[in-house]
């Protein structure tokens, strides 16, 4: 089974939302049959990408969040609430603070567990926690597909 872990943007107000279907469906549609995915479980792409892969495909989904759930912003746990009948496993970390160390071993919980990366980091933001996702995957020689929002 192929598995996938999603990074992406905070940020993303400056983009329609069929904007992000489409490149949802262009740049995880084609990776999404027979594969478990690996999604942060933050604001943003995560949410949005929970829920384009819950209502566009049948793979297997793993929210996976810093300390709890009930810590994620509004907008998260909606989206997790929405998707909950076709997420397969919310993993928990517990980090008693969430800071910047607690965010970057969530990204490498998911990276350590994933074949590949698929990231969507807003284009001007080079020091962001997608960025320093990639850089970890590619340290570890794993393929990434960086798709610039």
């Amino acid at each position: 089974m192929r598995t996938v872990a999603i990074t992406g943007t905070r940020s993303t107000g400056h983009r329609a939302l069929d904007e992000y279907g489409n490149l949802f469906a262009s740049y995880l549609g084609p990776f999404a049959e027979g594969a478990h995915f690996y999604i942060g479980g933050a604001k943003g792409i995560d949410s949005m990408s929970l829920l384009w892969l819950a209502g566009n495909s049948e793979a297997d989904i793993t929210i996976v969040v810093p300390g709890t759930v009930d810590e994620q912003p509004a907008e998260a746990r909606q989206a997790i609430s929405r998707s909950r009948d076709r997420i397969k496993e919310t993993v928990e970390l517990g980090a008693s603070e969430l800071r910047t160390a607690a965010f970057h071993a969530r990204n490498r919980y998911m990276v350590d567990r994933a074949s590949m990366v698929i990231g969507f980091p807003h284009r001007d933001d080079e020091k962001s926690g997608t960025w320093q996702t990639l850089d970890y995957t590619s340290q570890l020689g794993k393929p990434r597909l960086i798709v610039p929002v």
